[in-house]
C-alpha cells in the first residue's frame, strides 16, 4: 500500500508537471497562443479600409535645408493606390499608381507614363529617406514574409509585440529582414527597423501622436531615419484621412494619372 502510495504521488507529480509545461508563457513572456500572423494582419490593414482617401505632408529634413511636400492618395484593397503631388509647385502633378504588383508613374514635365522596373523599389523615393516600396508598399506583410514574435517592449509609452518578419525565398522583397513593434492595443505600428540583404540597418521609421482619424485610433507622425546619416530624416504627417469611401474604378489606371483631380 505504501507503494502504491509513493507510485500516485509520482504520477500525480508529473500530470501537474505536464500541466505548467504546456501552459507557461513562452521564454519571452507572451503566451504560446498568440498568433503571430494574425497581428502582422491586423497591423497591415491599420491605415487600410475597403478603400482611404488621405492627404499628407512630407518633410524632407537635411542639415543645411528642410523641403516640405504635400500629396493626396487615394487607396482600394491591397491592390490599387494612386498618389498625387498637390505641393511644390515643381513637382506639382507627378502621380504615382499601383496595380497589383505593377507600379506606373507619370512625370508632367515629359507628359509620360513610366512603368517603374523592380530594380527601383529599393531607390529614394522623390529624395526623401523612404523607398518606393516604402511608399507603394509594392510587397505584403503578412503574404511575402515569415514571422517571429521575439518578446514585448515599450514604445512611445505603449506596451508592443516586438515581430521579425524574415522575406520567404519565392518573394520579390528589396529587405533583409524587418522589425516591427506593433501596438498591443491598437495594432498600430510604433515602430520598425529595416535591413539589407547584408543584415545591415537601412532606416528606422519611429510612429508617434496616436489620435482618431476616420474613426480610427492611428499614429499620424511617421518619422524615418536613415542609419548611415544621422543628421537627416523624413517626417510623413497625416492632415485627412478617411476610410471606406467610395472612389471610382477609373481612379487606379494608366488614362486617369494624367488628369487627377484632386
Amino acid at each position: 500500500m505504501k507503494l502504491k502510495g509513493i507510485g500516485f504521488i509520482l504520477l500525480f507529480a508529473v500530470i501537474s508537471l505536464s500541466f505548467i509545461l504546456l501552459n507557461k508563457p513562452s521564454k519571452l513572456g507572451e503566451p504560446q497562443s498568440v498568433n503571430v500572423k494574425d497581428l502582422v494582419q491586423k497591423a497591415e490593414n491599420r491605415l487600410k479600409g475597403n478603400s482611404s482617401i488621405a492627404t499628407m505632408k512630407i518633410s524632407i529634413v537635411r542639415p543645411r535645408y528642410t523641403r516640405d511636400m504635400t500629396m493626396k492618395a487615394w487607396s482600394k484593397g491591397d491592390d490599387y493606390s494612386l498618389m498625387y503631388i498637390m505641393s511644390p509647385a515643381r513637382d506639382k502633378g507627378t502621380t504615382y499608381l499601383k496595380r497589383k504588383k505593377e507600379i506606373w508613374y507619370y512625370l508632367p514635365s515629359v507628359e509620360r507614363n513610366i512603368k517603374m522596373p523592380p530594380s527601383m523599389m529599393s531607390q529614394s523615393w522623390m529624395g526623401t529617406d523612404m523607398s518606393n516600396d516604402d511608399l507603394v508598399r509594392r510587397t505584403s506583410m503578412v503574404n511575402d514574409f515569415s514571422h517571429k514574435l521575439l518578446g514585448s517592449e515599450s514604445v512611445d509609452g505603449r506596451d508592443c509585440y516586438k515581430i521579425q518578419l524574415t522575406p520567404k525565398e519565392s518573394a520579390e522583397v528589396v529587405w533583409g529582414k524587418i522589425e516591427i513593434w506593433v501596438d498591443k492595443k491598437l495594432y498600430n505600428i510604433m515602430k520598425q527597423k529595416s535591413y539589407d540583404e547584408d543584415m545591415e540597418l537601412v532606416n528606422t521609421m519611429n510612429a508617434s501622436k496616436v489620435k482618431n482619424m476616420g474613426g480610427k485610433e492611428i499614429a499620424t507622425v511617421m518619422e524615418i531615419l536613415p542609419a548611415d546619416k544621422p543628421n537627416q530624416k523624413t517626417v510623413m504627417t497625416y492632415e485627412t484621412l478617411q476610410f471606406d469611401v467610395e472612389i471610382p474604378e477609373y481612379y487606379f489606371t494608366t488614362q486617369y494619372m494624367t488628369k487627377v483631380k484632386p
